[in-house]
């Protein structure tokens, strides 16, 4: 499903402020896998992410989704493909807009905006049913306006509003690393239902080594801008917690 080949980023290149962060990254994610990418900061996990939803593009090196070239293909041209929560959970919602509006927007990422965009009955129980889910009680205020809402109450619509269209990616970039934490359980445990219940290949990254340990069926190690371990679901099941600790020892 994604594929990068002999992956290398570098800014600066030939300035003092040069920096590698992506060092040879070969990387095949199969489809329908939930891989959670661990590391410390500067390790190359966010740029990783970016290189896969095209937001920068490779120094050196192919990306491939689907088994298509899209090394050159801008982020907004790969959204037939993927959705993306992020960190901070102001992203990714117009907050002048009611959680119906944002939820209407979502479901029509990938598809041409016209000047108007409608909204029947029918969608707008679609959504409450949905929004249910969370047990926030915010399917009973559909029309409140997004931006008067909390940032775990955000996150988590911002999360289900990520599979209102088609995708077939989720890139979680530390979608909990502003929240508290019931508001980060309910996102997680979210998106875990989410990710099975469409069958998504999925990456979530994150300094949450309890999350690492919990959610994922394969989960890597990032360090200066290289893969330090890389484990699949059959020894991922044999780790402890504390071994996730041990890495950054």
């Amino acid at each position: 499903m994604i594929d990068l080949q002999g992956v290398h980023k570098t800014f600066n290149r030939g300035k003092a402020n040069e920096v590698v962060a992506l060092s040879g990254i070969d990387l095949h994610i199969n489809k329908g896998e939930f891989v959670v990418i661990v590391g410390s900061n500067g390790s190359g996990k966010s740029t990783l992410l970016n290189m896969i939803t095209g937001s920068i593009a490779p120094s050196q090196g192919k990306v491939l989704i689907d088994d298509k070239d899209v090394t050159n293909l801008p982020d907004h041209k790969r959204s037939q493909w993927i959705a993306r929560v992020f960190q901070n959970p102001l992203s990714g919602t117009a907050p002048d807009l009611s959680i119906l509006d944002n939820f209407r927007l979502a479901a029509l990422r990938t598809s041409k905006k016209g000047l108007t965009i409608g909204v029947n009955d029918t969608f707008a129980q679609l959504v409450k049913e949905r929004i249910s889910v969370l047990g926030m009680g915010l399917e009973n205020k559909i029309l409140q306006p997004m931006g008067t809402l909390s940032g775990g109450q955000r996150q988590a619509l911002t999360l289900l509003m990520s599979v209102m269209d088609k995708c077939d990616i989720l890139l979680l970039d530390e979608p909990t690393a502003a929240l508290d934490p019931r508001s980060a359980d309910i996102v997680m445990k979210t998106a875990d239902q989410l990710i099975k219940e469409f069958e998504l290949t999925a990456i979530l990254i994150t300094h949450n080594l309890k999350d690492a340990f919990t959610y994922g069926n394969r989960i890597i190690q990032m360090g200066e801008g290289k893969i330090i371990h890389d484990m699949a679901a059959d020894i991922k099941t044999t780790l402890k917690q504390t071994d996730l600790f041990e890495w950054f020892a």
